[in-house]
C-alpha cells in the first residue's frame, strides 16, 4: 500500500481512480504560486479570496472557474507540478493506480503546445511510478461544446504519440451536445489503437448514455447517473457489466441532493459502479474523502466499500498482471483492518 495511507481507514483501502481531470485538481495555493512565476495577474487578492470563489450554483458558473484557473498552466514545469501535487494527495488517500483526464484543447487555445502538455503530465506519471507506485496513464478528453472538426485536429495532431495515452473520452458542458457528435472522432481513435470512454448522463439525459454505447462504443461511461431513468438501460448496463465511474461529492455539489443520493440505487441496481472525485479541489474531496462521505450519509457496509475499490481496479484499463497485485492489496487492506476491528473489541 502507499506509505502515506492510513491503514486503518478508508483512506488507506487500495483503490484506482477512474475519473479524475488533472485540471480540477488545481488548488488555489498552487494557482496563485504558478501565477506569479509567470507573471499573470489574477483577479483575487489573496490565495483565501480565490478559495471563496470555489463556490458555485452549477456546471456551467464551475467551468468558468475552472478555466479561469488553469490559463496559469504555461510551461512543462507547470503541467508537471500540477500532476505531482495531485498524485501526492492520491497516495495519502489510497489511489494505487490513476487514469488522469487532460483538457489538451483547454491549453492549445491558449496557445500552449499539446506536446508541452502532455510532456509535463507524462513526466509526473513516471515520477509517481517511481517515488510513490502509483500506476496508470493519461486520458485526452475532448471538450465537446467546441467544434468538433477541433477534436478530429486535436487526435491527428497526437497520432504520432498514441503511446503516451491511454485512451480519449469526452466532457465540458453535456446538455446539448451529445455523444453522437462525435462518432467518427471515436471512430478514428479506436483505429489508432485508443481505449474509449466518455461523460454521458450527467448534466444530460439517460439516451447520452445510449449514443456513447451505440454509437461511440465507448468501454466505461463516465457519470451515467440519470441512466436510472431508463430501466432498459439500466437492465443492458447490468448485464454488459458496463462500469460507470461515478463522483459522489461532484454530484453533490453540482446536481445536488438528487444526483449524490442517485449512488445507492445504482448499487441496489447490481451496476458495476465505481467511486472517484472528478474535480476534487473544487467539489470538496479526494477519492478518500468521498469513500468517507458515502460511508458516513449512506452508511455502506465494509464489504459494500471493498467492493467499490475491487470495482475500480476490475474496471481500469491496466494489464491483468497489475490488477491481481492490486487485487492482492486490497485482501491485505481486509485482512489488516478486520484485525484492527477485532482487537479494538477486545
Amino acid at each position: 500500500m502507499s506509505q502515506h495511507a492510513p491503514a486503518h481507514s478508508l483512506l488507506g483501502l487500495p483503490k484506482a481512480e477512474l475519473h479524475l481531470h488533472i485540471e480540477g485538481t488545481f488548488e488555489p495555493e498552487l494557482v496563485f504560486a504558478l501565477a506569479a512565476r509567470n507573471g499573470i495577474e489574477l483577479p483575487y487578492a489573496s490565495v483565501e479570496e480565490l478559495r471563496q470563489s470555489y463556490s458555485f450554483d452549477g456546471l456551467v458558473s464551475f467551468l468558468d472557474l475552472y478555466y479561469e484557473c488553469m490559463a496559469v498552466l504555461r510551461t512543462e514545469r507547470d503541467f508537471y507540478e500540477l500532476a505531482m501535487a495531485y498524485y501526492e494527495r492520491a497516495s495519502a488517500q489510497g489511489v494505487r493506480h490513476a487514469e488522469i483526464f487532460f483538457d489538451p484543447q483547454a491549453h492549445t487555445s491558449r496557445g500552449v503546445s499539446i506536446d508541452t502538455v502532455i510532456d509535463g503530465l507524462s513526466r509526473a506519471a513516471a515520477d509517481a511510478h517511481s517515488t510513490l507506485g502509483i500506476t496508470g496513464g493519461l486520458i485526452m478528453c475532448f471538450l465537446r461544446d467546441l467544434p468538433v472538426s477541433s477534436a478530429h485536429e486535436t487526435l491527428e495532431s497526437v497520432a504520432h504519440r498514441v503511446g503516451d495515452l491511454i485512451g480519449v473520452g469526452l466532457d465540458s458542458a453535456e446538455a446539448g451536445f451529445p455523444p453522437s457528435l462525435f462518432a467518427e472522432v471515436y471512430s478514428r481513435a479506436a483505429e489508432l489503437g485508443l481505449r474509449l470512454v466518455a461523460h454521458a448522463g450527467e448534466e444530460g439525459p439517460s439516451d447520452y448514455v445510449w449514443e456513447a454505447l451505440r454509437l461511440l462504443k465507448v468501454e466505461r461511461i463516465d457519470h451515467g447517473v440519470r441512466s436510472l431513468e431508463d430501466s432498459d438501460l439500466v437492465d443492458y448496463l447490468r448485464e454488459n457489466r458496463i462500469p460507470l465511474t461515478v463522483c459522489p461529492l461532484s454530484n453533490l455539489r453540482l446536481g445536488g441532493h438528487v444526483a449524490f443520493n442517485a449512488l445507492p440505487a445504482l448499487i441496489e441496481a447490481g451496476l458495476f459502479v465505481t467511486v472517484n472525485s472528478d474535480d476534487p479541489a473544487y467539489f470538496g474531496g479526494y477519492v478518500g474523502d468521498n469513500f468517507t462521505q458515502i460511508e458516513r450519509v449512506f452508511g455502506l457496509s465494509q464489504s459494500k466499500l471493498v467492493e467499490l475499490a475491487q470495482n475500480s481496479v476490475v474496471a481500469s484499463f491496466a494489464p491483468d498482471s497489475r490488477k491481481q497485485q492490486l487485487l492482492a492489496e486490497i485482501d491485505e487492506w481486509i485482512g489488516v483492518n478486520q484485525g484492527s476491528q477485532l482487537s479494538a473489541r477486545r
